[in-house]
């Protein structure tokens, strides 16, 4: 049985670690600084070029108007294109620009190298925790995911 303070526990770690990655990350990167959601929105515009606004909106768990805001400086800052769907003109599709690529990869990379140093500095034991809980972590993922799909 888990204790009743596991969930906020829980909540608060993962927050903690999140937090903590993106300020060291952000400070890392070149110019423009980028936001956490800018990011999320071109690694979903990456992994999904001609994502509609209001899908991109739907799987990032932002209202429309937020996500064109955060269009709006991502493609003044050279990483989007925005182009009219030919099926719907009032509808905008985003691409990708190849700097959005390469800044995505560099990103990555520093996160890895981030985490990778950080976990060095733990003992074997919560290595391995950290590695067990991988599969359990993308779960709750999955069900956080979903519950945002349903509302």
């Amino acid at each position: 049985m888990e204790p009743d303070t596991f969930p906020e526990e829980l909540a608060d770690a993962l927050a903690g670690v999140q937090r903590l990655m993106r300020r060291r990350l952000r400070r890392e990167m070149p110019d423009p600084r980028l936001r956490g959601a800018e990011v999320e929105l071109l690694r979903l515009v990456v992994t999904r070029p001609g994502v509609g606004i209001s899908d991109a909106a739907k799987d990032l768990g932002l209202a429309a108007n937020s996500v064109s805001t955060l269009v709006n400086r991502l493609v003044g800052a050279g990483y989007l294109v925005r182009e009219t769907d030919p099926a719907d003109r009032r509808a905008a599709r985003l691409l990708p620009m190849p700097a959005a690529g390469t800044r995505l990869r560099e990103w990555r990379r520093r996160r890895a190298d981030l985490v990778r140093r950080h976990v060095s500095r733990l003992d074997e034991t919560d290595r391995q925790a950290l590695h067990t809980a991988i599969p359990a972590l993308r779960e709750l993922a999955g069900t956080l995911h979903e519950e945002t799909e349903e509302t």
